[in-house]
């Protein structure tokens, strides 16, 4: 589990090259979050004592509060869930239960401990997949049948069977001539040299379709992992694909690694990271409010919100991994409350989100650094995605905020939806060169004021057109 070192300015200055704005917003999750640094330098008896302090964030949709949260858990590799709180029905009802945000962010713990501990032996893993691969290329001769031999594999398997073991057949040893020791040499040197990456070879791996059949959404919901216990009643199927030996390798390194590390020492260190630097991103909080225009004839939200307490203050989870206490995963609630407000929640829960946050509404200077100044910005993305279809597209200034003063005017002339509405304007305004562009070989464009004038200024000006394309 890596520490949390990044002080709360690192952690902002960080964030600020992918969000833009939302200054307050940023200073509160930093603080929060070095806050769980802070409290991890403790004693053990005063790590009880000290809770996170869990965060509300309030503001209209596509302003960056689910993004906020995504990048500060990749920022400091954190276990990251986000969950619709529409979807959790009361106890007693059918639908999602409430303590299954805490399998799933289990799962992604789980799976970021595997990836990290798999990076540990991945040079092992390596070495044995290219000796795997070398005999595979290059196989040895196969001995003559023996039945006496055969049948003593069969009577061994049988005796397995009794002990209670799985039963594993005895692979036949393959026969080494001199000849075949020259070429398994000259293959693997020129493995090493990586001069064979492109040629096909045909390898036998676990079928993952066995591995999918033996999951069940409503047992793991449980807590009960019915996966692991038909697999080890059924024995595993293997299937043969005929793939390059760039794929083949990491489908080797990946069986190497499995046999490399101890899944039990994985599963507790994923409980771990996952109790002490998960977050749990619980988005449309506002929908569940008792006072919510959408309550009549459904499940009780404020029943909901009673289910979801006793998770954010802390309980034991039952998973297939073990058991995980919830007391000091950082849990932040998001939330537009357009038709209600926070008060609305149930008291116990308002006073499990001490830290609240209103992020700002997006204004037309907004919408232009967010085009332009992120690592991930809009324009960046579209100028790369077309560039593929060896077409260089550029952009002037006076385009760029022309696209950010149509996208606000949309946002206030219809439905607000933030950033999102950027997404919408690009998509019909490329539209033409995203079609068009691979016939067009090579060629360089420049989108000017004019050319955003004339594919999307028209379908602005008709508020009754630009409601359903916009």
């Amino acid at each position: 589990m890596d520490p949390i070192t990044k002080t709360p300015r690192e952690i902002v200055s960080l964030l600020d090259q992918y969000i833009i704005g939302q200054d307050a917003a940023k200073k509160s999750i930093a603080i929060a979050l070095r806050n769980r640094y802070r409290r991890m330098q403790l004693s053990q008896d005063m790590q009880d004592e000290i809770t996170p302090k869990n965060m509300l964030m309030i503001g209209p949709t596509g302003v960056g509060k689910t993004e906020l949260a995504r990048r500060l858990a990749k920022i400091v590799k954190a276990p990251f869930v986000k969950v619709e709180a529409t979807k959790f029905t009361e106890v007693g009802y059918v639908g999602s239960d409430v303590e299954s945000m805490v399998r799933n962010l289990v799962d992604v713990s789980v799976k970021m401990e595997k990836d990290s501990q798999f990076e540990n032996v991945r040079a092992e893993a390596t070495k044995r997949a290219n000796n795997r691969l070398v005999k595979l290329l290059v196989p040895g001769k196969k001995p003559k049948q023996n039945q006496q031999a055969d049948f003593s594999n069969l009577m061994n398997m049988f005796s397995q069977m009794q002990k209670g073991d799985m039963p594993t057949a005895e692979q036949p040893k393959e026969e080494i001539t001199d000849e075949i020791k020259n070429q398994r040499m000259s293959v693997s040197d020129q493995l090493a040299h990586g001069l064979l990456e492109n040629s096909e070879v045909t390898i036998e791996m676990d079928d993952p379709q066995q591995s999918m059949a033996g999951s069940n959404p409503m047992m793991n919901q449980m807590g009960i992992d019915l996966g692991s216990t038909l697999g080890q009643m059924i024995p595993k199927k293997r299937i043969k694909r005929t793939v390059p030996v760039s794929e083949a390798r990491e489908i080797l390194i990946q069986e190497e690694s499995e046999t490399l590390v101890n899944d039990a020492d994985i599963n507790h260190a994923a409980i771990e990271r996952a109790q002490n630097t998960g977050i749990i991103f619980i988005d449309e909080i506002d929908k569940i409010t008792s006072t919510s225009k959408q309550n009549s004839g459904e499940v009780s939200r404020e029943g909901v919100q009673r289910d979801i307490l006793p998770i954010v203050e802390g309980t034991q989870v039952q998973t297939k991994y073990g058991a995980i206490d919830t007391d000091h995963i950082l849990f932040i609630a998001s939330g537009a409350f357009a038709e209600s407000k926070p008060s609305d929640l149930i008291a116990e829960l308002q006073g499990r989100f001490p830290i609240r946050v209103e992020l700002d509404e997006l204004s037309q200077e907004d919408f232009v650094k967010i085009l332009t100044e992120p690592n991930n910005a809009l324009i960046k993305q579209y100028i790369a995605l077309i560039g593929t279809d060896n077409v260089k597209v550029t952009f002037t200034i006076e385009a760029i905020n022309r696209i950010a003063e149509l996208a606000y005017q949309l946002n206030h002339e219809n439905q607000n939806i933030g950033a999102r509405r950027l997404h919408t304007v690009l998509e019909k305004l490329l539209e033409d060169l995203l079609y068009e562009g691979p016939d067009m070989q090579m060629g360089d464009i420049t989108i000017t004021e004019s050319y955003v004038n004339d594919k999307i200024g028209n379908i602005v000006k008709n508020k009754d057109l630009s409601r359903y394309i916009l």
